[in-house]
């Protein structure tokens, strides 16, 4: 139940981006929530592979190169999903970064508060 609505979430979070970047378009709700699942995927199966892969690269820019893997991770959504549409590589930087963030913040609401026993 909280994958569901952690996807749920993301295509939320993806129409709001399409909605303030210019460039990005998502053509209907569905087709949200279609990408967010792709992007899931896509970290889930793909991403470790490019981390794995250009680990020196990353080592040496200090992390900062996990922004270029984010970037690449949408643009390949943007490949695999017809009425997904990121322009170009800087757009699809910006919308990994904000995606991150307003994933972080939406995710946050989901967390269980734990009760302290004494």
């Amino acid at each position: 139940m909280k994958t569901l609505l952690k996807i749920v979430l993301t295509a939320l979070a993806v129409i709001v981006l399409a909605k303030i970047l210019p460039g990005v378009e998502v053509v209907n709700y569905t087709t949200a929530i279609i990408v967010a699942i792709v992007i899931s995927l896509l970290n889930l199966f793909v991403r470790p592979l490019l981390v794995f892969f250009t680990l020196p690269a990353t080592i040496v820019t200090l992390g900062l190169f996990l922004f270029v893997i984010n970037a690449i991770i949408i643009l390949l959504a943007d490949k695999l999903v017809d009425g997904f549409e990121v322009p170009n590589f800087f757009m699809a930087l910006i919308f990994s970064v904000l995606l991150s963030f307003f994933r972080t913040i939406l995710f946050s609401l989901l967390k269980e508060k734990k009760e302290v026993n004494y």
